[in-house]
Formats: C-alpha cells, structure tokens, sequence
C-alpha cells in the first residue's frame, strides 16, 4: 500500500460546520473503507493548514478518486503528498543510474 499525507483547508463550508468535524472524520473513515482508502492517523493543526491527514491507499489513481469525492462535500480542500518510507527510499535510491 501506498502512504499520503493529505494537508486539510477548512473551506468557509467547512468553517461554519466545524464543530461537526469530528463526526464528518467518522464519515470519512467509512467512506475509505469502502474505497480501499485506510485512515492511519488524523490531526487538527495550528498553522496554514486545519488537519493533516496520513492515509494508505493502493495507488494514486484510488487515492485521488477518493479525495476527489471527499472534497465534492464542499467542507475541505486538500493537498495531497505521497510519501516513502525508508525501506521504499532505498529501492527509489538503488534504482538511481
């Protein structure tokens, strides 16, 4: 599986409902599933962003088909970064001419 961080914008949508963000986290996590999208962690966050998401996901296709339908909501915008980890860094690296 794959690993990305997804860095969450509250929209103004998004603002006025924040105090349903927990709730619509639980909804997320369902919507994942269904997906083949794993929520590994959540955090709210202080700073240019509102949450910083780390999700699993078998390819960047699922992912994006994903975030896409999350975002059609109109609650969040995303930023979407996919990740390695170490183990994957050295294949990434040992491939290098």
């Amino acid at each position: 599986m794959a690993t990305y961080i997804v860095l969450i914008s509250f929209t103004d949508k998004g603002i006025k409902a924040v105090r349903d963000t927990v709730k619509r986290a639980d909804t997320i996590r369902k919507m994942g599933k269904k997906a083949g999208v794993t929520l590994k962690d959540l955090y709210w966050t202080l700073g240019a962003h509102d949450g910083v998401c780390i999700y699993e996901a078998p390819d960047d296709e699922t992912i994006t088909a994903f975030l896409l339908g999350a975002a059609e909501e109109g609650f969040v915008k995303t930023q979407t970064l996919r990740a390695f980890s170490e183990p994957e860094m050295k294949k990434i690296l040992a491939k290098m001419l």
